[in-house]
Order: C-alpha cells, then sequence, then structure tokens
C-alpha cells in the first residue's frame, strides 16, 4: 500500500497515542471526522495497523530487571529450529526472540523482577530447552532510548 503524507502523519499521531479520538486527530489534521475516520479503516485493512496496545511501565509491575540472551543452537535442523522457537513462544519471561545472522542463531529479549527472577528462569526454563548449545546473557545497565514507534 502507497502511503501519502496524510497516512504518515496519521500514523505518527496514533503511535505517538492510540487513545486520541477522531475527532481530535481530524482537528490535527484539518480533515473531518469521517475522513480520518475512513482513513484509520482503510490501514487496518491493508495490514498497516496491526493492534492496538497498552504500553506498561516495566518499573510499576516489577519486570525491570531486562537481560538479552544470544542462544546458539546445537544443530540448525528444521525440525530443531522450528521446535525451539514453538517453545520460546511459550514462556512468558521472553518478550522478543529474532532468528538471528552471525555467530549466535537467536536473540532473546528477557523481563523478570531481578537477578535471582533471571536465575529461577535460566535454570527452570531456558535451559529445558535440549537444543540450546550455548547462551551468553547480557543485562541491561540503563535503557538509553526505547520506543515502539516506527519511523514513516
Amino acid at each position: 500500500m502507497k502511503l501519502d503524507t496524510i497516512d504518515t502523519q496519521l500514523l505518527n499521531f496514533l503511535q505517538e497515542d492510540a487513545k486520541q479520538t477522531n475527532k481530535e486527530l481530524s482537528a490535527k489534521l484539518d480533515m473531518s471526522v469521517t475522513a480520518v475516520y475512513e482513513r484509520i479503516k482503510k490501514l487496518e485493512k491493508a495490514g498497516v495497523i496491526d493492534k492496538y496496545v497498552a504500553l506498561v511501565n516495566k518499573q510499576r509491575v516489577g519486570k525491570a530487571f531486562v537481560a538479552f540472551c544470544h542462544i546458539k543452537l546445537v544443530k540448525h535442523s528444521q525440525e530443531l529450529v522450528n521446535q525451539f522457537e514453538k517453545e520460546v513462544a511459550t514462556i512468558d519471561e521472553v518478550l522478543e526472540a529474532y532468528h538471528l545472522s552471525g555467530d549466535y542463531d537467536y536473540l532473546l529479549k528477557v523481563h523478570v523482577e531481578d537477578m535471582a527472577s533471571f536465575r529461577k528462569f535460566m535454570v527452570s526454563k531456558l535451559t529445558n530447552i535440549d537444543h540450546i548449545g550455548s547462551n551468553n546473557s547480557m543485562f541491561v545497565i540503563s535503557e538509553v532510548k526505547h520506543t515502539t514507534a516506527v519511523n514513516i
């Protein structure tokens, strides 16, 4: 789908605050409420807008300890890759998982309460996945930049 200037502005406004009303958006875009509604529906139908979510403050919910785990699989058969991905997708502490090129096969972003919780996660969940050859974990000292907005 080809995005025009209004689509781009609308998407930027929604990424900034998706709870804005169509009336508020129409004032910002100098368009009718109906036109804004139709644009949003068009973007949703085209799959440009996947879903709407609430961003939760990880400190306030006790999940401020963030770790990144580099994972190397023992072997790279399609069956083991699929099995690993299915298992990792079921682990609540893993918020993001990426299949990578390079020295490691996967990068996992893990949110837990503290170091003790991370150890428990490693011992009871991650190391129970059979086909992991090695894991290298790093812990976040401070968050320098975090955004969910895609620059359009």
